[in-house]
């Protein structure tokens, strides 16, 4: 079968199993993050769509939306590219118990459907090497709702994994912040609520942000044995959201 897509990789230094402290982890580098408009307009110019590319993203925010309503209702999807459902998290200690939304979570769970499943033989994957891991964030996880790099429940923990992300040094740019990818509005974590402070691992309360897309940045000078003169910034590659 013909290779038809591409993606580009980085290894990482494997801190998440202690089995082999010399195993590795690939992560993809993203080449942008598109949005419907982008993908239309690429379906029009790319792949030969008979449509407008407004009409084919009005089309498709309809087709959205009514999805986003069926499923609210309960209902589950299956677009042939990926299947879609309405999930409850959290723990009922009695058979009477009702759904408390302090102690119990609704999420919408996304996975890979039969078409886009076939696609996976036309992808070749190029390695790049091992990545510079001078500073790196490889996973977050939103406590309250379990979801990993997916959501944000401000006034909740939000546990951070990565490489060299210890807070340290006084320099006034150090911090955890959260960058709204619509305004750039950048919202940082109080002090008072970094919970746990290690070089592999931050737990943070997350701050009272506004539904929207965020962008997670850690700015440290820490290095093993020493303080860098200047901070540096470790950027998480994928986008958290606030729904």
């Amino acid at each position: 079968m013909a290779i038809l897509h591409k993606i580009k990789a980085y290894l990482y230094n494997n801190f998440l199993t202690k089995d082999n402290p010399n195993d590795f982890i690939a992560r993809t580098v993203s080449e942008q993050s598109l949005n419907v408009k982008q993908i239309c307009e690429s379906a029009v110019s790319r792949g030969g769509a008979d449509v407008n590319p407004a009409a084919m993203e009005h089309a498709t925010e309809l087709f959205l939306k009514e999805m986003a309503y069926q499923m609210c209702d309960g209902y589950s999807i299956n677009t042939g590219y990926f299947t879609a459902g309405t999930q409850i998290r959290g723990v009922f200690d009695s058979p009477l118990e009702t759904f408390n939304s302090e102690k119990h979570t609704i999420l919408f769970q996304f996975n890979q459907g039969e078409k886009l499943r076939a696609e996976i033989p036309n992808i070749e994957i190029n390695i790049l090497g091992v990545a510079d891991t001078s500073s790196s964030i490889f996973q977050v996880t939103d406590v309250k709702s379990g979801t990993v790099n997916n959501l944000l429940t401000p006034g909740k923990n939000l546990k951070i994994s990565g490489n060299k992300i210890k807070i340290a040094g006084d320099n006034s740019a150090n911090g955890i912040f959260f960058v709204n990818i619509t305004t750039n509005e950048r919202s940082s974590v109080d002090t008072r609520d970094l919970v746990i402070n290690n070089p592999s691992e931050l737990i943070v309360i997350i701050p009272a942000l506004n539904v929207g897309s965020y962008t997670l940045e850690v700015i440290t000078q820490y290095a093993v044995g020493s303080l860098l003169k200047e901070p540096r910034t470790a950027i998480f590659d994928k986008t958290l959201s606030v729904t």
